[in-house]
């Protein structure tokens, strides 16, 4: 087998018929790699080049293959937990993934590798996804991936707790969603362009207790279970504000 490069990944073979698996499997695919794949349990990869696309607690399970490289697509795990015996690499999609469809063109992609040929195996698989590479520690992987999760999962919790709100306001869900979802794009495109202090608004940005408190008297009739979160979130809120006006909170 030749030297990985970023010019021409080897053939690779994907683990795991979930979602990560099956999009990357599609996407490697129409970027001319050749792809055994995607693999289910029991089934056994032939290529020297195995990316496992399946649960972080299923890694070191599933790494036990003759494979020379082997990788894993968890932003968490550690390359460690694939094992000495081969040289391991990590490679995470900066990107959320609900489909084969799903495209990876111009998302970020976190690699690592355990020897340099590893991470520029890694390098060359992102690069033919179209992704940008960045390297990430294993020492780093937790807090990488916690900022991942807040930015994407957290985001949708918060759009889920507004919907629960919009309700009280006689609003459905659906109707919800299609009409606060241009405001949270222009938002994240705010906050993209311009960074968090510039790209916050609204009553808590300016001062206006009024206004917030008769917003958690509504939170409060409509979905008390949240009301710890509206408040933590609050406070974090006016404290973002009162470090972009250099005011103490």
């Amino acid at each position: 087998m030749t030297r990985p490069s970023s010019s021409k990944p080897p053939r690779l073979a994907i683990v795991g018929r979930g979602r990560v698996g099956t999009a990357l499997a599609r996407a490697f695919t129409a970027a001319g790699l050749e792809v055994e794949g995607p693999l289910g349990r029991g089934e056994t990869p032939s290529a020297d080049v195995v990316l496992l696309c399946v649960p972080d607690a299923e890694i070191a399970g599933s790494a036990r293959l003759e494979a020379r490289f082997v990788g894993h697509v968890s932003g968490a795990t550690p390359l460690t937990a694939i094992g000495a015996e081969r040289a391991a690499f990590g490679l995470h999609p900066l990107q959320t993934v609900t489909g084969p469809e799903t495209s990876f063109a111009g998302c970020g992609c976190a690699i690592g590798g355990s020897t340099p040929e590893a991470l520029e195996l890694a390098r060359g698989l992102s690069l033919a996804a179209g992704m940008e590479p960045f390297e990430i520690d294993d020492s780093a992987r937790p807090a990488y991936h916690a900022a991942a999760s807040i930015a994407s999962n957290f985001v949708v919790t918060l759009e889920g707790m507004a919907e629960r709100v919009a309700s009280a306001a006689g609003i459905e869900p659906e109707d919800a969603r299609r009409m606060l979802s241009p405001l949270v794009r222009q938002t994240v495109d705010n906050w993209a362009a311009l960074g968090p202090a510039a790209a916050l608004t609204g009553p808590v940005a300016r001062g206006d207790e009024l206004s917030v408190a008769r917003q958690r008297k509504a939170v409060a009739d409509a979905a008390p279970d949240l009301l710890p979160v509206f408040d933590a979130l609050v406070v974090a809120t006016r404290a973002m504000a009162a470090r972009s006006t250099g005011i103490a909170a």
